[in-house]
């Protein structure tokens, strides 16, 4: 019994502990609208206080009013007349007061509007900020972007919703204990009545808060596939491929399935919540008509006035609105609380902080090393990459040659620092990548991965997204354009480097794959001290003709540069210095063309088949 009583007393801690921890973003949330706008933070919470204070003058002008009234209709049947000016300027007064709660409130209105705009853009700044300073493992982890959909959905919106909860808890703070100075004189049991009634409601609305926020972060992967569903049914990348296959109608099911599943939940949510709150909501109800009658009693017994009457009534009712105001902005802050902490928890997840300093190497004739390099994927049973040795020099070109999945696009991403080794090490100019300043270390290293970007931006600028320093330098776009073999399309192009590309905006125009490929090549040239040339299939959807010419030209101009190449065309393969062909993530064979055919293995294998198809 005693082991019982220990456990509740444990749970109730808990629960306490649970609810009054969730409050732990309302200073951090306060403190952005702060320094997001002094002036508009100010406003808003001095005209929160003038119409905290304003509903309880009012209330107690009315009651003169009421009294006065009185009075003065029984001096004018006696036939005076002394309290009809009275009556005149307290109705005055009481109309002043009116027009600047009106002010007040639209005031209140309007700053929240300004802070809301202001607010919405700070936070949604705040996030994006962040994904800057993420690694790319983060990007490839599905539940870092269930982190991000939650963040991105709710929590723009919660610190100024909060920080609005906080002003109005403030307010009705204010009005309540204005409603008490005038209710102790009736009897100062009517406050106690007041706090008590309206308790059961609170209670039930900040469990069913912590419910639909236990609900939303459940949803979150499903929300993101309805994100996703929209996307590949609405654009035009995945229009071709859904119409041809006839993919429509399913993925539409599958919408739908998504939405009555997060419906049904949503729904029992609602029904339960409602239900509490109506029958919570009923102890409100009896509360006040219970007041109303004592109040009505005491009248009718003649020790108060009719104008105190009136008084009481009015305070009573919206005593009860403020006491009912203030339990709901306490849930309110509870579940704006609560969505903040996805917030909070994205901004807070934890980078790799920068390693190094150096800006070149102490042996800059030595090339690139990888030395007892492993490497395995957060999540993966088996490496990607295992014991990979390997020497670059400068001005050697070498190929990578492989299966889809065999590790060749994974160790670009440890030379560019996208990733870090297990195990072993890479160094560059005798200087291990941990030790380079990654921006120094990039700036060497001009890439074209196979899924490049095509931006939805003009020309010039999707040339210009290989160089940020340059990105707007009309020059330099021509020169890495005729670099890249673009310049010839694109000056045909309807206004050259100012064509609009893509067709997400007025008079977007969409290129050929050949010709986004070549605007890859040439965004790879806008970074004209790179002395790493790193090309990851750059040529797929060229034909060999275009192919040969390009690379031709591309050794003409990468002299005395490294130059990483992976193809599966071996007329292209057959040209680099050395070429190794890796496989499960190990390397198995490695030389030149003639030193692996020679060897009559796996890449020689390889080359034959490739050979007869063009016999």
């Amino acid at each position: 019994m005693i082991a019982h009583k220990s456990s509740a007393s444990t749970g109730k801690g808990d629960i306490a502990r649970s609810f009054f921890g969730a409050f732990r973003f309302s200073r951090r949330a306060i403190e952005l609208v702060w320094s997001t706008s002094h002036a508009l933070t100010i406003a808003l919470a001095t005209l929160t206080l003038i119409a905290g204070l304003l509903p309880a003058g009012i209330a107690w002008v009315g009651a003169q009013i009421v009294d006065a009234v009185v009075a003065a209709s029984r001096e004018v049947q006696s036939g005076g007349a002394a309290h009809l000016a009275a009556v005149f300027w307290l109705v005055v007064l009481e109309g002043l007061l009116v027009g600047a709660m009106a002010a007040a409130q639209r005031g209140i209105s309007f700053c929240q509007s300004l802070l809301r705009a202001q607010l919405g853009q700070r936070v949604n700044v705040m996030i994006l900020e962040k994904a800057l300073t993420l690694d790319l493992a983060h990007f490839e982890d599905s539940e870092f972007y269930d982190k991000l959909t939650r963040a991105r959905r709710e929590a723009s919106s919660r610190p100024l919703s909060l920080v609005n909860r906080t002003f109005g808890l403030a307010q009705n703070v204010i009005a309540l204990v204005s409603y008490g100075v005038l209710l102790v004189s009736f009897s100062p049991w009517a406050m106690a009545v007041l706090l008590l009634a309206g308790l059961p409601a609170f209670v039930a609305e900040t469990k069913f808060s912590g419910d639909a926020f236990t609900l939303f972060r459940w949803r979150s992967p499903d929300t993101r596939m309805q994100l996703y569903l929209e996307t590949v049914l609405a654009r035009e990348d995945g229009a071709k491929e859904v119409k041809l296959f006839g993919l429509g109608p399913m993925l539409l099911d599958r919408y739908r399935g998504i939405f009555h599943k997060l419906y049904k939940a949503d729904r029992n949510l609602t029904l339960r919540r409602d239900s509490w709150g109506l029958g919570l909501g009923l102890i409100g109800t009896l509360t006040l008509y219970g007041a109303y009658a004592w109040i009505a009693f005491t009248t009718a017994m003649a020790r108060i006035t009719l104008g105190q009457m009136t008084m009481y009534f009015m305070l009573f009712r919206q005593g009860q609105s403020a006491v009912s105001a203030i339990l709901s902005s306490i849930g309110g802050m509870y579940e704006d609380n609560l969505y903040l902490s996805t917030l909070y928890d994205y901004l807070e997840t934890p980078v790799r902080a920068p390693s190094g300093s150096a800006s070149r190497g102490t042996h800059a004739t030595d090339g690139i090393r990888f030395e007892r390099v492993s490497f395995t994927y957060p999540g993966a049973e088996s490496p990607a990459l295992e014991d990979i040795n390997l020497h670059i020099r400068p001005g050697e070109s070498l190929a990578l040659v492989g299966q889809n999945g065999s590790g060749k696009t994974t160790l670009i991403k440890l030379l560019t620092r996208l990733y870090s080794p297990d195990s072993g090490r890479i160094l560059l100019d005798g200087v291990d990548l941990v030790d380079w300043d990654e921006t120094a270390l990039r700036r060497r290293i001009g890439v074209i991965f196979q899924d490049f970007a095509r931006y939805q931006l003009r020309v010039g600028e999707n040339v210009g997204a290989g160089d940020v320093n340059h990105f707007e330098d009309e020059a330099r776009w021509r020169e890495a354009s005729e670099k890249g073999m673009a310049s010839e399309f694109i000056e045909n192009l309807p206004a050259g480097y100012e064509t609009q590309l893509g067709k997400w905006f007025n008079d977007g125009r969409e290129l050929s794959g050949g010709q986004w490929q070549k605007i890859a090549l040439a965004r790879a040239f806008m970074r004209s001290e790179a002395d790493i040339l790193v090309l990851d299939e750059p040529t797929a959807a060229m034909d060999a003709e275009a192919e040969a010419t390009i690379f031709e030209h591309f050794r003409t101009l990468s002299k005395n540069r490294i130059v990483i190449l992976i193809s599966h065309r071996f007329s292209t393969v057959r040209m680099a210095d050395q070429i190794i062909v890796i496989q499960d993530g190990r390397i198995i064979e490695h030389g030149n063309h003639d030193q692996l055919v020679q060897q009559a293995g796996h890449y020689a294998h390889l080359f034959s088949l490739q050979a007869k198809g063009y016999q």
